[in-house]
């Protein structure tokens, strides 16, 4: 099991962790980003983040799981991983159209127990979106495990969630956002658009 240090450590070597002015997916503004891609992007050190992901999940739970479904793009490496740690298939959701759903010929039987899994949660939106596409597919997402915690413990999925580390950076909505952070001109590192 790898402690919180540890795995900050992963992201420090990764070149993961930034500082400045960043507008997350969610539109809030935030002086702190993880841009778990480059974390990811070591074979070695996903496998392992991966697998310390997944002895968090007590084994009860680890039991039932018979599938992983992760949202793209953020969680299909994270997602793949845990389907490798676990071994247990892996697939993941896309929104060619702005709602989730799996294609590529991705489908789950009815009632078939899904883990769900992310690179980050920050307000827990994409989360529940990816959930209830999962429910449409026939789906029943039992947990949800993630790499980061970015909510301070407030995002509510609905189902149990289970992250690796949890982070708690501030965030601040777009005009609410203190003057040294104003200060610095903001940029989107990550893949979807802001909201």
């Amino acid at each position: 099991m790898l402690s919180d240090e540890e795995i900050l450590a992963e992201f420090r070597a990764a070149d993961a962790l930034l500082e400045g002015h960043f507008i997350l997916s969610s539109g809030l503004r935030s002086p702190r980003y993880l841009q778990c891609a480059r974390v990811l992007m070591d074979g070695a050190r996903a496998e392992r983040l991966a697998r310390a992901l997944a002895a968090k999940i007590p084994a009860e739970l680890r039991e039932r799981i018979e599938t992983v479904v992760s949202p793209a793009m953020g969680g299909v490496i994270i997602g793949h991983e845990m389907g490798r740690a676990l071994d247990r298939p892996a697939m993941f959701l896309e929104r060619p159209h702005g709602t989730f759903e799996l294609r590529r010929g991705f489908r789950l039987e009815p009632g078939t127990r899904v883990l769900m899994v992310e690179d980050v949660v920050t307000t827990g939106l994409s989360s529940r979106e990816a959930i209830e596409a999962v429910q449409m597919a026939g789906g029943e997402v039992i947990a949800e495990a993630a790499l980061v915690d970015r909510s301070q413990g407030q995002a509510d999925l609905g189902v149990p969630f289970l992250p690796l580390i949890r982070i708690d950076v501030p965030t601040y909505d777009a005009d609410s956002v203190p003057p040294e952070l104003a200060a610095i001109p903001p940029i989107k590192p990550g893949s979807r658009a802001a909201a």
